[in-house]
């Protein structure tokens, strides 16, 4: 035990030696006689950090990029919503994988809208809805060249690079009128309700009545009050006996001015506009009974109805139909249309037409949609189809 305590005792000393004698080495290391290293200060601030940014999507160099222009927000939200499933129902529905539609909120402002849209590469602009928005976008996608395809019936927007889907007053009051003639109306009255609307649908009602070769007897215009609607009524019925009146106010209020229109026309026809398509109260309301009016198609909004009730847990709006058939339309257009081009525009011009949920459609030299219309019957709590849609033009 004495003996290896020694061992022991003798290695320590050797590595406290050799520990000592580094140390003494690095204290005597000799420094080159040379001058130091003088830092010489640069005048320039110093430049923060500055990552590169850039705005908008991510560039997509394998779809087509398609811009979606609806309220998703405020009074209107409901309604731009239902038009946004609608566009990705009918991707789903066609299986497209090249089309990427992105949807943007007008309601927080359409200009700001289209321009953030632009900014991200789109190269075709779907929507807005509202005709003034359809106005607050035109300039900013003009100076771009996006065309426009919007869903308002203000024909005073169409062309020069905007397109416009929505239905036309002019067209389904032409299309009813004509098909009264055919059954043998020739003479015809109007109870229009004042408003931009009413000015418009009085005018192509006069022209359409012309057309038809028929006559106006009386066309009286109102306001939206009991002693209004039934001074216009007792002026339509001192007029003289006539086969149709025309009456052009939304379904709820046209049923009251039918009541009172009957006292004094007990047996004319009533027709109505396109609007009252898109309101089921039209239905309901037992004056309305047998009266006609000129629309869209139904029979295959009731399928997608069906569908998009499946798909989204509520019923669709009816104008959402116009979001579903654009997607058709830009589907069909991108076969000539290279990803990463501008849009053909050209191809919306296609004399031929394109068909969708709500029929067959094209647009005019005007940019407005001309479209091929059925006329309805209301019977019974339903409408019956008396006059199908031609199938195309």
């Amino acid at each position: 035990m004495a003996e290896g305590a020694t061992t022991g005792q003798r290695l320590l000393k050797r590595a406290a030696v050799l520990a000592m004698a580094i140390l003494a080495s690095a204290c005597s290391t000799v420094v080159p006689r040379t001058a130091p290293p003088v830092y010489q200060p640069v005048n320039e601030a110093p430049r923060p950090y500055e990552p590169v940014i850039t705005p908008g999507l991510p560039t997509d160099n394998e779809h087509h990029m398609v811009a979606l222009l609806v309220p998703l927000t405020g009074t209107n939200g409901a309604v731009g919503r239902s038009i946004a499933n609608a566009t990705q129902l009918a991707l789903l529905d066609t299986d497209n994988a090249e089309l990427r539609v992105t949807s943007y909120d007008t309601a927080t402002g359409p200009a700001a809208a289209a321009q953030k849209a632009i900014d991200d590469g789109a190269r075709l602009i779907l929507g807005p809805l509202l005709a003034d928005d359809v106005r607050a976008v035109l300039p900013v996608a003009k100076r771009a060249g996006v065309p426009v395809i919007g869903f308002s019936n203000d024909t005073s927007l169409a062309g020069s690079g905007a397109y416009l889907m929505g239905y036309s007053p002019a067209q389904s009051i032409e299309r009813v009128v004509d098909y009264a003639r055919g059954q043998g109306v020739t003479t015809y009255g109007a109870l229009v309700a004042n408003g931009v609307y009413g000015q418009r649908a009085s005018t192509a009602f006069l022209r359409a009545v012309e057309g038809a070769k028929g006559q106006v007897v009386s066309l009286q215009n109102y306001d939206r009050t009991a002693a209004s609607i039934a001074g216009a009524a007792a002026r339509l019925g001192r007029a003289g006996s006539v086969g149709a009146v025309l009456i052009v106010d939304d379904g709820a209020a046209a049923a009251g001015v039918v009541t009172l229109m009957r006292k004094g026309e007990p047996g004319a026809r009533v027709l109505g506009t396109e609007r009252w398509n898109n309101e089921a109260s039209v239905l309901t309301k037992p004056s309305l009974n047998g009266a006609w009016f000129a629309s869209v198609p139904d029979n295959l909004y009731r399928q997608y109805a069906t569908k998009y009730r499946t798909r989204f847990g509520a019923a669709p709006y009816r104008l959402s139909s116009m979001g579903y058939d654009a997607v058709l339309l830009t589907i069909r257009i991108a076969r000539d249309w290279p990803i990463g081009r501008p849009f053909p525009e050209d191809r919306l011009r296609d004399k031929g037409g394109f068909a969708g949920i709500d029929g067959a459609f094209r647009f005019g030299r005007d940019g407005f949609a001309e479209r091929a219309l059925e006329v309805q019957e209301v019977r019974g709590g339903t409408t019956v189809t008396v006059s199908p849609a031609p199938t195309g033009f």
